[in-house]
């Protein structure tokens, strides 16, 4: 499929300028995706993830959640300490206005009525509490970190979660798993949740170490059958 990729300039809600990486089909897109960032930003390998999602019929856009500390980062996967600042400079008021601020360009686009998220690592955290925040059909979460403090979130997910996690990440202890596993399921949602036994944090990723690729094959798969399921080509 024949698709188009380029920067786009969006207005936050606090009237701060966010960069987006967007790509859709040539043929007229019918379904939106939020696709969020890693630590290290909307590197060439989350370039690339939003362009593979726009290959599937989406019109997917990854907005630069570093936007106001760092516009343009580009981190090193070697270089967690140049992450570390970003990270901790990011708040939940400040990422729900970058989420509806991406999501209004799926507005825009004529297919945020049919939309989903995606997220990996950091983006798995922002890709449950975009569930809460606009009104998705679905997302799915690659191993993310942190997710039990927005459990009181729980009950405002608009659509069905998936979760993806590595049995080796250290960075994820089993029990925050099991927490959040908790949290959706006494929310009453709709969820999956998946465990590679065999994989690190980052498994999906194929520019990191951590890449693990029957593990990444699987959960792409995985996410296409779901999204499919809920978010349709119609």
């Amino acid at each position: 499929m024949s698709i188009r990729s380029e920067w786009v300039d969006l207005q936050a809600g606090d009237g701060t300028t966010m960069r987006a990486w967007v790509a859709r089909p040539e043929s007229k897109p019918r379904r939106g995706l939020l696709v969020f960032q890693e630590a290290f930003g909307v590197n060439a390998h989350i370039r690339d993830v939003t362009e593979r999602y726009a290959d599937a019929g989406f019109s997917a856009i990854s907005p630069e959640l570093y936007h106001r500390t760092a516009p343009g980062f580009d981190g090193k996967y070697s270089d967690f300490a140049a992450v570390m600042p970003h990270m901790q400079a990011l708040t939940e008021q400040g990422l729900e206005q970058d989420v509806r601020a991406a999501f209004g360009w799926l507005e825009r686009e004529q297919v945020a009525d049919n939309a989903a998220a995606v997220g990996y690592c950091l983006g798995g955290r922002v890709a449950f509490l975009a569930n809460s925040v606009v009104p998705l059909k679905a997302a799915a979460s690659y191993y993310g970190g942190h997710i039990p403090p927005l459990l009181g979130r729980a009950g405002r997910l608009s659509g069905p979660m998936l979760f993806f996690w590595g049995g080796r990440d250290q960075h994820i202890s089993e029990e925050q798993r099991k927490a959040v596993v908790q949290g959706v399921r006494e929310a009453d949602k709709v969820f999956v949740d998946v465990v590679f036994s065999d994989a690190d944090h980052g498994f999906f990723c194929d520019a990191r170490p951590s890449y693990q690729a029957a593990a990444a094959a699987q959960a792409w798969s995985l996410t296409q059958e779901f999204f499919n399921t809920y978010c349709r080509l119609l």
